[in-house]
Parts: C-alpha cells; sequence; structure tokens
C-alpha cells in the first residue's frame, strides 16, 4: 500500500501504527505533519511538511476561528499533497486525525484515494465534558461557540469513507447518522513497556524516593480542572491528615491543555497551593518525563489517582494499569469503560476529596489484598488494549478501507469476565 497519515504532531496517536506499516518493505508510508520533529524518526516512514500561510485573524468573528485555522491547516496540506503528487505519490489511502484540518481537502486533491479519519472527539454543550461541572455553568455565548467547534469534523464526517474512535464512549458522542461509519478501537498500549516491576522504588534523576513505602502518583498533560487537578491537590490535605508517611508524585506541566484557564493569571498550581495547606515536603512535582522515567514512576506507585470530566479518556489510565497499578478513578463515563469498581480498579466521586483520599488510604492499609485487583487491572489491558491484540486489527481495518471493502470486516475487542481471570 502507500498510505499517507496526517497529523499537525508527529507522531502523535499513529506512532506505533506508523512503525508496523513503515516496517513492511511493500508499502510507502508519508507522515504529513506540521511539527518534524527532527529528533525522532520512524523507519520506513518519511515525512512531509506543511506550513500554514498564517493564524486565524484576530478579527474573525470567535466561534469561526476554530474553523478559519482547520481550512488554514486544510490548505497548507493541500499543497503538500500536490507536491507529493507532482513527485509521483498517489496514496490508497489516507488516515488523518479529524478536527485540525490537515483531511478537509484530501479528496478534492487525491479523488481516488479511499479516506479515514481517527475522530476523538464530538463537541457538546449539555450532557459531557462542557457542563459537568455545576460549579462553572455554561454561557449562551459558549453554546454557540461549542456548537461552531464541529464543523471542520461534520466535514470530514461527510467526506471520509470510515472513521475510527478509540472508545465506545467517545464514538457515542457522535451523530447517530455517522456512527455507522466509525468503527470503536483503541490506539493500544505496549504492555511488553509497560509491565509491572514488583518492589520497585522510585529514584529519578533529581528525586530519590527509594526510602518511601506509600507513593501516591499522578499523571497528565496539565495542571487543571479537566483532569480533576483541583480535587486531587485537595484530597492530598485529607490524606496528609492520615498517613503521615505518605509522599505524592505528580507527573504534569503547569499549564492548561484542556479549558479554560484563571481569569487572574495564575496557574492552577498557585492556585491551589495558595488554597489548601500541604506538607510540600511530601508533594513532588516532576514536570513532564520522557517514558522511560514516567514509566519508573507508575512502576513504584502504590496508588494511581486517574480523574477526568466525561471527556477523551488518557492514554495514562491504560498504561498504568499495564504496569500492574492500583488505579483510583473517577466515577466518569470514560473511565468506568475501562475500571469496574472493586474488580480491576476504584471508583470514586470526582467532586469529592474526602472519598478519594478515603479510598487511597483504605488501599494503602491493605496492600495483600490489593494483589488480584492489580493482577486484574493488567489483564484487562493484555486482553483489550495490548498491542499484540489491535495492532493486527488496525492493520486489517486499514488494509480493508484501502482496499475499498466498507464497512470493513468489525475490529472490536471481545473482553472477558474478570470473574474468569485467576
Amino acid at each position: 500500500m502507500r498510505i499517507l497519515i496526517l497529523h499537525p504532531n508527529f507522531p502523535a496517536q499513529f506512532r506505533h501504527v506508523a512503525a508496523r506499516l513503515g516496517a513492511d518493505p511493500n508499502n510507502e508510508v508519508v507522515f504529513g505533519t506540521k511539527n518534524e520533529r527532527p529528533e525522532w524518526n520512524i523507519p520506513g516512514v518519511r515525512k512531509a511538511l506543511f506550513v500554514p500561510s498564517r493564524e486565524p485573524r484576530p478579527e474573525t468573528h470567535h466561534y469561526v476561528r476554530p474553523l478559519e485555522s482547520g481550512v488554514l491547516y486544510g490548505q497548507a496540506t493541500y499543497r503538500m499533497a500536490e507536491q507529493l503528487k507532482a513527485r509521483g505519490f498517489a496514496p490508497d489511502i489516507i488516515y488523518g486525525h479529524s478536527g485540525w484540518g490537515p483531511t478537509l481537502f484530501m479528496k478534492d486533491v487525491f479523488p481516488n484515494a479511499r479516506l479515514m479519519c481517527y475522530f476523538e472527539w464530538f463537541y457538546h454543550a449539555y450532557g459531557s465534558d462542557a457542563d459537568f461541572d455545576p460549579a462553572d455553568p455554561l454561557t449562551p455565548d459558549s453554546v454557540a461557540k461549542i456548537r461552531l467547534k464541529n464543523a471542520p469534523i461534520l466535514i470530514d464526517l461527510y467526506s471520509c469513507d470510515w472513521g475510527l474512535s478509540p472508545t465506545h464512549w467517545q464514538q457515542s458522542q457522535f451523530p447517530d447518522e455517522f456512527k455507522p461509519k466509525i468503527s470503536v478501537l483503541h490506539d493500544g498500549v505496549d504492555t511488553n513497556f509497560f509491565k509491572p516491576d514488583p518492589g520497585a522504588k522510585l529514584v529519578l534523576p533529581n528525586l530519590d524516593l527509594s526510602h518511601v513505602d506509600e507513593l501516591v502518583t499522578y499523571v497528565a498533560r496539565g495542571m487543571e480542572p479537566y483532569r480533576g487537578f483541583p480535587e486531587f491537590i485537595e484530597s492530598i490535605a485529607y490524606l496528609q491528615e492520615k498517613r503521615p508517611n505518605c509522599h505524592v508524585v505528580i507527573v504534569a506541566s503547569e499549564r492548561v491543555c484542556y479549558g479554560k484557564p484563571l481569569p487572574d493569571g495564575k496557574t492552577y498550581k498557585q492556585h491551589m497551593l495558595e488554597k489548601v495547606p500541604l506538607d510540600l515536603s511530601r508533594v513532588h512535582f516532576v514536570g513532564t518525563l520522557p517514558y522511560g522515567l514516567y514509566l519508573k514512576v507508575i512502576q513504584a506507585s502504590s496508588v494511581h489517582v486517574y480523574l477526568t470530566r466525561p471527556f477523551v479518556l488518557s492514554w495514562s489510565c491504560i498504561e498504568s494499569m499495564a504496569a500492574g497499578c492500583l488505579v483510583v478513578g473517577s466515577d466518569t463515563a470514560p473511565v468506568k469503560e475501562v475500571i469496574r469498581d472493586g474488580e480491576n480498579g476504584f471508583l470514586v466521586d470526582f467532586f469529592s476529596p474526602k472519598q478519594l483520599a478515603d479510598r487511597v488510604d483504605e488501599v494503602l492499609s491493605h496492600p495483600d489484598r490489593m494483589a488480584q485487583i492489580r493482577q486484574n487491572a493488567r489483564q484487562t489491558v493484555l486482553e483489550q488494549y495490548s498491542h499484540d491484540v489491535l495492532l493486527p486489527k488496525h492493520l486489517q481495518l486499514i488494509q480493508d478501507v484501502a482496499s475499498g471493502s466498507i464497512p470493513p470486516r468489525s475490529p472490536s475487542v471481545e473482553s472477558r469476565s474478570l470473574a474468569t481471570v485467576n
């Protein structure tokens, strides 16, 4: 096959699929991207850069700016595609992330190619992430803006030959009339890399916690309400009263990746540390970490906390389960698709820092009782979210769509009841 993969950030969700496709000498794989990342190359995969001609105009109506940005990305990708075509490259299939814009005009430049889109999220004002927090009510202005944010995604839903969404929860957000052309297939995790290391103690280049027996971990891209950072900080205050020897490691950058920043310009870390008195000698902010060090954190974890609004499920939730973490997660739809309370993890009320602290305290008090839950967590990933299971299905889906076998064979992963896992 000739495959054109599109994402502004290289390699993003397509890292492992691109590597597998590039490893086949019969394939020709081109990855169109805005951010080249010269330090990272995938054997058998050639990069092609697209550069938007400008940013959206400040005077553009703020409802429409995401669409204008998408059009600018789409134009830049069109120009890149024309250059590829002039050099003789004509893809059998184009596989791109929908929403940014690079996929918008691909059916125009390559009308004979199949277009498969990765549909990560469809925006709703009500019933999912946007209106989840009653303390942060929506305004009519924000409701209208959310509706318009779907414009580039709707164009892709209409234009594509097939789509993919990583979880049933995420697929459920899309309009009913388009769901039949969206397969559910998670990106998967490398369970040979993300695996338990029994007895591991945490030692990072600038942090030695090898003496610590109780380690609570938290991982997110940023420190923000979407991933429950304020609630987590509040829970630490309760936890420190109960567990005087407990340490907390927070792997995240001090920024907002999803949602709104604070109006006063402070970061949520600054805001919460001013609001909540903590013993900071036992709370360690380590920023973002390369995969090898991040793995060490979750392997040494006694309890891993994962909180999220009803939004996109983070890779870190699955990766921590693969590493044998005891995950205490929020009782929200994306987490409940993966974690069954008391079987392969625990669920708590997103808005109850005290309930979260109580559950973490319970886990730390009974480590032997939690061993089976840790095993069940990894078994869940091995059966339903591992590359060994999912990558062959992903590659088959791409092959089916490229060859015109639409609808393709179902790529769904059958799950076994945890009652059968011993």
